[in-house]
């Protein structure tokens, strides 16, 4: 063993001069580990912009050129072009017919497999607010700008209920469900309530799912009589709250 070996030293390179062996080591070329942890950096802010190009689209109601998305993600238009080839292969992303970026049917698809998972979450929360309230429970999401109910579940102990249908649509503007929404848009959690908007008869209190990424929800209950906003207000709100730490 000679005595560059013995001290742990670096061998020079052969064509090195004197005093510069140590300078040859520290520009020798990047190891195994750090390639993989920059391609791993590469994807992650290819992934992250990516994401936030759908976001951006989704945000425009007429969609954005590539010049338009470029501005807005600060980077240059060959890399939106790189984005937008595999998200448009995958659905995600079309071209309309002046060009610009609009939404895929592909996101259409992973939304409607999303539903089943958070109609699940929701649904215990759910059952304690019908079993309390003596009221029809239901989650409410945004789907094509309008309220959609997710997941109903009617309470068991009550002579007559509200039959309310999953699936039914109606305006954000009008009912409880809705105007929870908009009012959760604006950072506003307290309980809303409303008379004879969608149903001649037909009472609601609905309070906004707040902080879980990506959705925009309402949870509330509908009844054949007036709700006492004092005392509902507060389980409704205490519902949307578990929902929240459900899907989060």
């Amino acid at each position: 063993m000679d005595a560059t070996a013995r001290s742990g030293e670096t061998p020079a390179h052969p064509d090195a001069a004197p005093g510069q062996a140590g300078a040859v080591a520290q520009a020798g070329a990047v190891g195994p580990v750090d390639a993989v942890a920059g391609r791993a950096g590469e994807t992650s802010q290819t992934l992250d912009r990516g994401l936030r190009l759908l976001h951006l689209v989704a945000d425009a109601s007429g969609g954005l050129t590539v010049t338009e998305a470029a501005n807005r993600l600060g980077i240059g238009r060959a890399a939106v072009y790189r984005l937008v080839g595999p998200l448009t292969g995958h659905g995600m992303l079309r071209r309309d017919g002046d060009g610009r970026l609009r939404l895929g049917a592909g996101l259409l698809h992973l939304a409607r497999r999303a539903q089943p998972l958070l109609a699940e979450g929701a649904l215990p929360a759910l059952r304690r607010l019908a079993e309390q309230a003596g009221a029809t429970a239901h989650l409410t999401v945004v789907e094509g700008g309008e309220g959609v109910a997710l997941a109903v579940v009617e309470p068991t102990w009550t002579s007559f209920h509200v039959a309310y249908r999953a699936g039914a649509r109606h305006p954000l503007d009008r009912g409880a469900a809705g105007r929870a929404i908009l009012a959760g848009r604006a950072g506003e959690a307290s309980p809303v309530s409303s008379s004879g908007e969608l149903q001649a008869g037909a009472y609601g209190v609905a309070a906004p799912v707040l902080g879980v990424p990506g959705l925009e929800a309402s949870v509330g209950v509908v009844a054949l009589a007036p709700l006492d906003v004092d005392s509902i207000g507060p389980q409704v709100r205490a519902a949307a709250t578990a929902i929240t730490t459900a899907l989060s």
